[in-house]
């Protein structure tokens, strides 16, 4: 499944929320999905790496969630 490095861990997390948050990496959208934009892509794989390096604080994830 995973190589087992960071990154590969990162983007298999980040596909785990492209399902959670019904969101399609690849075109087209399904009709109940919307097309992840390359801004979603990008803040949530640096999200995934951030967090597969360490833990965030109450406040990174609370401006996380606000950003939402």
């Amino acid at each position: 499944m995973s190589d087992g490095t960071p990154e590969r861990i990162a983007l298999e997390l980040m596909q785990i929320i492209a399902v959670a948050e019904r969101k399609d990496l690849i075109p087209p959208a399904g009709k109940d999905k919307t097309m992840a934009d390359r801004a979603w892509i990008l803040q949530t794989y640096a999200e995934c790496l951030k967090m597969i390096h360490g833990p965030r604080t109450y406040s990174e994830r609370k401006a996380a969630q606000d950003r939402s």
